[in-house]
């Protein structure tokens, strides 16, 4: 897949995309195809001293718009949301992939650390599409919510699995309400995928198998963006070859 296609310019430049936990892993990685596509890109994340060292290692000057917003706090999205209008005039996409996993089951897993892994992984999206979608609406906009493959077949147990099939059917329920407005959802389920995410797992780094790099993943959302409008992709699974679940 690539970001080939003709993407919508906005009237002072390319198109504006808010990326929410951009600062490491897939985030990182789409913010960077994102610039190089010509976007105008504002990236979210918990601490401003970190997004401030990728915004400089990336370079990419007045184009990347880093703004310290907790993705389960209403405000702080609305904020971030609200200060990308000011910043750039418009606000075109929105990508929702901050999340994380507790990498446990119901068995022997941390109910309170469930807890906050379902504020981020599910009602952290929709907080962003609620604060967002009155500006995608106005521009025609795409809404891109990142899930996982476990959230397409379940794992035994486990909580991360629940999470990403509750934001399965947030992206349909989403679609739904939205494509009368002509506004796109697109769902990308990635596989295992080789970033940060693992290093809270007990292994310290991704079980053994095949894996995709964050880039992999990147291209894939570039490419649902670059969408010609009035096409709608709503599912996009990509696992690695070989990852039989």
């Amino acid at each position: 897949m690539s970001g080939s296609q003709e993407v919508m310019s906005g009237e002072h430049g390319g198109p504006v995309t808010l990326v929410t936990g951009g600062a490491s892993g897939i985030g990182a990685a789409t913010v960077r195809r994102l610039v190089a596509a010509g976007h105008r890109v504002a990236v979210t994340g918990r601490d401003q001293g970190r997004l401030d060292g990728f915004a400089a290692e990336l370079g990419a000057g007045e184009a990347l718009l880093p703004i310290a917003a907790d993705t389960t706090d209403f405000a702080a999205v609305q904020g971030a949301v609200d200060t990308t209008v000011k910043v750039f005039g418009r606000l075109d996409h929105v990508v929702a992939n901050a999340g994380f996993s507790t990498h446990d089951n119901l068995a022997d897993g941390d109910p309170e650390e469930w807890r906050e892994m379902l504020l981020v992984n599910v009602l952290g999206p929709a907080l962003l599409v609620k604060a967002a979608l009155p500006e995608l609406m106005a521009n025609g906009g795409r809404i891109i919510l990142v899930g996982s493959t476990a959230g397409i077949k379940n794992t035994p147990g486990n909580m991360y699995s629940v999470s990403k099939t509750a934001l399965t059917s947030l992206a349909e329920n989403t679609r739904v309400l939205v494509t009368g407005a002509g506004v796109g959802v697109t769902l990308i389920a990635p596989g295992r995928v080789d970033t940060p995410f693992w290093s809270s797992h007990p292994q310290g780094a991704a079980p053994t198998g095949p894996v995709m790099t964050a880039e992999n993943v990147a291209d894939a959302i570039t490419w649902a963006l670059g969408q010609p409008a009035g096409v709608d992709v709503n599912t996009v699974v990509v696992r690695p070859i070989g990852q039989v679940h």
